[in-house]
């Protein structure tokens, strides 16, 4: 089994949604052992906005590409092949002004390939990266699942969920920490509420396991 563990906050050790995806994939190979685990750090390792540069060969431009376009093109190409090679991805996604962090979204717009993670037919948009498992650890200032207000502002969970359903992804599961920011004990329950979600997803990845193999 090939797990990607995907971080993009930029706030370093003190970032919950790095606590939250290391304590996702750790207790996700504890679970099932022998799985590969690759580390993509979108911070250290940020690919740049998505230009018309890194455009280019998407469109079916195969001669005259220039050293820039070739060289953009190679990191679209390392990335895509990266997720579409992995079984399980675990994406840290912290709320940033009711949104994913920008490095994330370079991420998404790199996989975004048609004809890799996607196609259009005759019926509409099909997926390509079907079959994987997308565990999103979500950590948010304030609280936003308990109220349609709270719900309309959040452009985070929903978004990453629409998105990997166009790439053909169902099995989409949210690891939240939300009110982190609302003081220390309102913090401790976001992450002990965290943990709960991480049990009960590798519960449930336990329990697919065994049924396959029944």
């Amino acid at each position: 089994m090939q797990l990607l563990h995907i971080d993009s906050a930029i706030t370093g050790d003190q970032s919950v949604s790095r606590q939250l995806t290391a304590r996702t994939v750790a207790a996700w190979v504890e679970a099932h052992p022998g799985t590969q685990v690759q580390h993509l750090d979108l911070v250290a390792q940020a690919p740049a906005h998505f230009t018309m540069e890194a455009m280019a060969p998407r469109t079916g431009q195969t001669e005259g590409l220039s050293e820039t376009q070739r060289r953009e093109n190679a990191v679209s190409e390392q990335l895509v092949s990266q997720f579409l090679a992995a079984d399980v991805v675990v994406v840290g996604a912290p709320l940033y002004n009711f949104g994913i962090p920008t490095q994330l979204k370079a991420w998404i717009d790199r996989i975004a390939q048609p004809g890799r993670t996607f196609t259009y037919t005759a019926t509409g948009p099909q997926g390509l990266a079907k079959g994987k498992t997308v565990i999103v650890a979500s950590s948010r200032g304030g609280v936003y699942s308990t109220s349609d207000a709270g719900r309309a502002m959040e452009h985070q969970e929903s978004y990453l969920q629409t998105v990997f359903a166009f790439f053909g992804i169902t099995d989409v599961r949210f690891v939240r920490a939300e009110g982190v920011a609302m003081g220390p004990d309102a913090k401790s329950k976001a992450l002990d509420s965290a943990d709960s979600d991480i049990r009960a997803h590798v519960a449930q990845s336990r329990q697919e396991a065994v049924a396959e193999a029944a």
